[in-house]
């Protein structure tokens, strides 16, 4: 045990060691609080003095939430060593969690944005403030007189050691704390200042501090290669640190790596940083004296969606310069990052693709900058655009805010249906049975844990790509399901008008009235109205096979339902997610004891036989799980999307029919409006005539019997009266179903956000 007069610790404890300090965990003696303390050991002593001070000086003047906290500067009892009392972060470092087989291939999304978040806050304006002004790039379109909100302090917390002129030049993932706050969620603190010094705007420094595989070229040269060379080194050298932080945050591997390893080849590791193309965030060589390969993308196995990797690319590759003329300065990498802070993520499933994108747009830009976002991860032109959400068409007008936009998630996205029909590509991943390990024969703790953890990675792998599989498979369902509901919707929409329609035709047909008329006339417009009673019958034919094939696609609409329906119960009954949870968590207890193991000399006769057999266990979980994922997931998604594709082109054509359809029954509507407009005319004129002719009749030669007209006479009059009036409705009507037809192709306003 060892103290100070307030703390106390075991030397069992320990959570860190360097070349000049060991961290531990400690108590408060009177609260019992758990801290972090940091004992100099003999060695740091022999450091000048200023040296030896500047970290208590550099913490004390840093005070923020993504900086770890300096409670106390304090000596043990006997030796006198000096000790830094800091905030205790129980769940280890940035590098711990990327250690994990759960991110071999990078973070999460949503993990992803906050360590972005933490490292963008505290470090980017740790430099001088750039002379040119910060890149903004046309998409950072805003609202005149609106201000984007800050995420987080971002200012402040990024002003902060900027303010205080400090370079930290040491950032790596093993510098980067984690914690949990209150609501489980994960905070990021930047730790370990012995290697900052505080630094004038254009100041420079000699000295060389840092982790190699981390470190500027130009410093690396000096500090790991040992060549003399007179450079100074200014505070953009931690942009590279940054970007080779996040990089390896993103992905889980480091960006620069050549064949051996970065430290078995260290003359290689500097010629694949200082050869480096532009534009170029990675650099490897998979041969002994092999060519080096350039990656201007991050990997398809990284797990960040690539609406952020279109916006964390640039970035890369801009602090990722060797050349300080190139490289971006704080203020740009600020601008940057924070500009994707303070987006927000819209999710949208591309059904016709069958892939999910994530839309980072600002809440201020026009919904028509989010309709070019969308074309530019999807290719579907904004004209070609149409979209559900909750199984309802969603109107997007282009001159709002972005801000009526409905709230999405991955499970709840906007859903995209071109106009324009494609085969559906589906998600873009890499096998992880590819390239991996196999155990030796023989038992070696090392290599065994190595080979573990490997297989382990590529496990969780599959987890993640076969829970992403199924989703994509619950959403091309869902999408289908939406499609056909709002078809049958419209189906039985058209429907009705058509046979309203057909209804007055048929009574219109079907009065005996017009032959009363013309065999009591010689007008010549009475000839006009067998023609039209033709025309009109024709119409009510044409309307016939409308109606009749309209209820074919509802016919067909109605399968395919079912059909939707029969394979969403099959999806939501797969096993495969459980099964492959069941192997992992079978590998990962072998995997931790390996763990364990690793750190001994060596095992007993039994202890290594058990080891084999756990090696032989592994081995046959590793390979069900991973024969789970290509022969139950992949192949059930793959079927799935030549499924989708028969699917989509049949709802292509039913939309397209449809449209067909209402455009027939509105012409069809139109003309008959037009004829019983002509009928009525020529029925107006026809009850005129026969009142004149009545008239003039009366007039000439009076009745001798009775002053009134002839009963069939009168009675014709008023028959030819209600057929006009009659017919003035029935123009009505069909007008009124013309514009409901006319409806039919656009899709209903979307509701009130």
């Amino acid at each position: 045990m060892q103290s100070t007069v307030n703390y106390l610790w075991h030397t069992d404890d320990l959570l860190g060691q360097g070349a000049t300090a060991s961290v531990y965990k400690a108590r408060n003696k009177k609260s019992g609080e758990l801290v972090a303390v940091k004992v100099f050991n003999t060695a740091s002593y022999l450091r000048p003095r200023e040296v030896q001070v500047r970290e208590f000086e550099v913490l004390r003047k840093l005070n923020h939430q993504n900086i770890v906290k300096l409670f106390a500067v304090e000596e043990t009892g006997g030796s006198r060593q000096k000790v830094l009392v800091m905030e205790y972060c129980s769940s280890g470092s940035l590098l711990s969690v990327l250690e994990s087989p759960e991110n071999a291939f990078g973070l999460p999304e949503e993990e992803f944005l906050v360590v972005l978040r933490c490292v963008a806050h505290v470090n980017a304006l740790s430099g001088p403030k750039d002379s040119l002004p910060p890149k903004v790039s046309p998409r950072h379109e805003a609202v005149p007189g609106q201000r984007a909100s800050s995420p987080l302090s971002a200012v402040a917390g990024m002003n902060h050691l900027r303010e205080n002129g400090i370079v930290h030049r040491d950032i790596k993932p093993g510098n980067i704390l984690r914690l949990l706050g209150e609501e489980g969620q994960s905070i990021y603190k930047l730790t370990d200042f012995g290697a900052a010094r505080e630094l004038d705007d254009d100041e420079k420094f000699v000295s060389v501090y840092g982790t190699e595989e981390y470190l500027h070229p130009d410093m690396y040269e000096r500090a790991v290669l040992r060549k003399p060379q007179q450079k100074t080194f200014g505070v953009t050298v931690d942009l590279w640190s940054i970007g080779v932080t996040l990089y390896h945050a993103a992905t889980g591997s480091l960006p620069f790596v050549p064949f051996g390893g970065p430290r078995r080849n260290k003359e290689m590791m500097y010629r694949i940083t200082t050869e480096k193309p532009a534009g170029a965030i990675a650099g490897t060589q998979k041969e002994e004296n092999g060519p080096l390969e350039w990656s201007y993308t991050l990997p398809v196995t990284c797990r960040l969606s690539l609406g952020l990797q279109s916006q964390l690319v640039p970035i890369l590759a801009n602090i990722l310069e060797v050349e300080q003329a190139k490289c971006w300065g704080f203020d740009q990498f600020f601008a940057e990052t924070s500009d994707i802070l303070q987006r927000v993520i819209v999710h949208v499933f591309s059904l016709s693709q069958a892939v999910l994108h994530h839309v980072y747009i600002h809440a201020h830009n026009t919904i028509a900058i989010f309709l070019e976002a969308v074309y530019e991860q999807t290719r579907v032109a904004p004209q070609h655009q149409k979209f559900l959400f909750e199984g309802h068409f969603w109107v997007l007008e282009p001159n709002l805010s972005a801000q009526h936009i409905a709230h999405t998630t991955a499970s709840s996205p906007l859903t995209l249906l071109s106009t324009a029909s494609e085969t559906p590509k589906g998600l873009a991943f890499k096998d992880p049975a590819q390239d991996i390990p196999k155990f030796f024969p023989k038992v070696d703790l090392q290599a065994d844990y190595t080979t573990a953890k490997s297989v382990l990675g590529a496990g969780y792998q599959a987890l993640w790509l076969a829970r992403t599989l199924l989703a994509g498979q619950e959403l091309m369902l869902r999408g289908l399901y939406w499609c056909v509901e709002t078809f049958q919707a419209t189906c039985r929409r058209t429907l009705e008008v058509t046979r309203m329609a057909l209804l007055f035709l048929s009574s219109s047909l079907g009065t005996e009235r017009f032959s009363s008329v013309a065999g009591m006339t010689e007008m010549q417009e009475l000839k006009k109205v067998t023609e039209l009673r033709s025309r009109l019958r024709a119409l009510a034919e044409a309307l016939s096979r409308c109606s009749h094939s309209i209820t074919e696609s509802q016919t067909s609409l109605s399968n395919l339902r079912s059909e939707l329906l029969k394979n969403r119960d099959q999806v939501h009954a797969d096993r495969s997610i459980q099964q492959i949870q069941y192997c992992l968590d079978k590998m990962n207890l072998i995997y931790k004891q390996f763990k364990k193991s690793r750190m001994r000399p060596g095992l007993g006769y039994n202890e290594e036989q058990i080891h084999k057999l756990d090696k032989v266990n592994f081995s046959r979980l590793a390979k069900r799980l991973l024969q789970l994922f290509q022969e139950t997931c992949v192949q059930k998604y793959q079927t799935s999307l030549v499924t989708h594709g028969r699917w989509m082109r049949e709802v292509h054509e039913t939309r397209n029919h449809l449209r067909m359809v209402g455009c027939s029954v509105a012409a069809y509507n139109t003309e008959a409006q037009g004829a019983q407009e002509s009928l009525s005319k020529i029925l107006d004129q026809v009850s005129h005539q026969l009142l004149q002719d009545r008239t003039r009749e009366a007039q000439v030669s009076p009745p001798l019997t009775a002053p009134y007209p002839s009963p069939a006479l009168t009675d014709l009059v008023l028959q030819m009266q209600e057929l006009c009036e009659e017919m003035k409705l029935l123009a009505f009507d069909l007008q009124d179903n013309n514009r409901v037809i006319e409806g039919l192709s656009r899709p209903p306003s979307a509701p009130d956000s």
